[in-house]
């Protein structure tokens, strides 16, 4: 029985203007969803239409996610922080301006990806002593904030789970640790936006390959929580011509913008293997912390795909995911 609390991203439950922060926290909280990771575009969204400061709106939107007993598992995503060529003290300034709005949100954790800029700086001791830095000043808020590591499949020097553990393990710090993502380890060693089956050649044996390496040697007090979507196979392959061809971004980050369903959702294009994965989080590896499900679905730009049914998507993906797991006998024991 999946005993894990369930969070969702509030950019899965919608992605057009009419899709506010409070139908958002409203849909994830009449689903039965007990958490949710607030993105900095929709605090910042919500903080405009009501004329209030970041910092006012971060306060707000902690009120009526406490209204709701909605957990703020994390606030994402500050980007290329380590290994940026701007001075640390420029960086740290702006983190502080992060941790702060993620401190009046109430949040849990500070989602930070690893860097993906071409031009990061990959010197180890830099990374850890920046990173560490960065931790430090987390840890000097009341109470601690947490530091939520995520290696990103298009991320410059960390693309693998494996070095995103290395790196949580130089570093050092009780409140530094890992969001692991299926997304990002299919992509990484098992999908391919160039093949018509959307597969690489040794993709199966390389994915069970990491898993088992992972179940083996995941500390589970450095995993703060699991991230899960699916992966839409890409028909036409990606190339030049595809529609949504960017040449700015890698190929993982356009897929990862525009097809990203709920897990299992087979009949939106779903085939990434996220059972595999989830049974080595969730089985094998025993994680009982929390759970976010996290998509970027192009659909939710409609106004029509309305929260409460991206929400409801989202139960009905969670449930199917513990039948596959255990059978459709065996219920969910929390949402």
């Amino acid at each position: 029985m999946l005993g894990n609390s369930l969070a969702i991203a509030s950019v899965s439950l919608g992605q057009h203007a009419a899709h506010d922060l409070p139908r958002k926290i409203n849909a994830a909280a009449d689903s039965g969803i007990r958490g949710i990771e607030i993105t900095y575009p929709d605090l910042e969204d919500y903080a405009g239409n009501h004329s209030a400061s970041m910092i006012d709106a971060a306060q707000k939107v902690q009120r009526l996610c406490q209204e709701r007993n909605l957990t703020i598992l994390a606030f994402a995503s500050f980007q290329n922080f380590e290994g940026n060529k701007l001075p640390l003290s420029t960086r740290l300034q702006e983190a502080r301006r992060w941790l702060d709005l993620a401190h009046a949100l109430g949040a849990l954790h500070l989602q930070i990806p690893a860097n993906y800029q071409s031009d990061a700086i990959g010197d180890r001791e830099l990374i850890v002593s920046e990173l560490r830095q960065l931790s430090d000043l987390a840890a000097s808020y009341r109470p601690v904030m947490k530091i939520a590591y995520e290696n990103l499949a298009w991320s410059t020097h960390c693309d693998l789970w494996q070095q995103a553990l290395q790196t949580v393990m130089d570093v050092n710090r009780d409140n530094f640790g890992l969001c692991l993502d299926s997304f990002h380890i299919c992509v990484s060693l098992w999908a391919d936006p160039y093949v018509p089956n959307g597969r690489q050649a040794d993709g199966d044996q390389k994915l069970k390959h990491s898993l088992r390496d992972l179940v083996q040697k995941l500390p589970l007090d450095k995993l703060f929580y699991l991230q899960l979507s699916d992966g839409e196979r890409l028909d036409p392959t990606y190339s030049e011509s595809h529609p949504w061809y960017d040449p700015t971004l890698a190929p993982g980050h356009v897929w990862s913008n525009e097809a990203r369903p709920f897990p299992l959702e087979q009949e939106l294009g779903a085939y990434m293997p996220v059972k595999e994965v989830a049974q080595a989080f969730l089985v094998d590896l025993g994680f009982k912390g929390w759970v976010s499900l996290e998509t970027f679905d192009r659909r939710m730009k409609a106004e029509h795909c309305e929260p409460r049914q991206n929400a409801d998507r989202a139960v009905k993906s969670w449930k199917a995911l513990g039948d596959e797991l255990y059978g459709s006998v065996t219920r969910i024991s929390k949402l």
